[in-house]
């Protein structure tokens, strides 16, 4: 069981440093987004959300007398300070963002599965039930991508033909 325990903590740093991510990246998405007010208002409402998710992961890791890793959420904030100026670049920024926000919201999704499954084994109900609550959240801000990526595309491809500003 104390193997069980430590990966467990380790996959719950490992979410920390992956919502820490997250936070950047959408932060940086949403301060440019010009055109697309359906996307922008989806994704400052998932950045509240995904400061809560930090939130309680961290509450998670002090009941097991620990915190998250410093070296993980800093490393994770560097390279999405990358990703996040690469699109900076991209004629095409809305479209790879919400291309790369749908990948990454399932990337979230398994961790979490992964993440309630050990809960359970565990025997931890109360991470289990917070884990299950976030992972409802990275579900739906997936299906909301998914369900207006046609539209994001369309936007943007009238936009751009129309020689209006359709990058943000």
């Amino acid at each position: 069981m104390n193997e069980i325990r430590e990966n467990f903590v380790d996959w719950l740093r490992d979410a920390h440093a992956a919502e820490e991510q997250a936070l950047t990246m959408l932060k940086g998405q949403a301060g440019r987004i010009e055109n697309y007010p359906a996307l922008r208002q989806r994704i400052e409402q998932h950045i509240e959300e995904t400061k809560g998710q930090a939130e309680a992961i961290s509450s998670l890791l002090e009941r097991y007398d620990t915190s998250a890793s410093g070296l993980k959420d800093f490393t994770s904030k560097v390279t999405a300070s990358f990703q996040d100026m690469s699109g900076v670049f991209a004629s095409d920024e809305v479209v790879k963002g919400a291309l790369f926000s749908y990948a990454f919201e399932h990337m979230e999704i398994a961790s979490y599965r992964i993440l309630v499954t050990t809960a359970e084994q565990l025997g931890d109900t109360h991470a289990a039930e917070v884990l299950k609550g976030i992972l409802k959240q990275e579900e739906a801000m997936a299906q909301w991508l998914f369900d207006h990526l046609d539209e994001i595309t369309r936007s943007y491809l009238a936009r751009s033909e129309a020689d209006l500003d359709a990058k943000r």
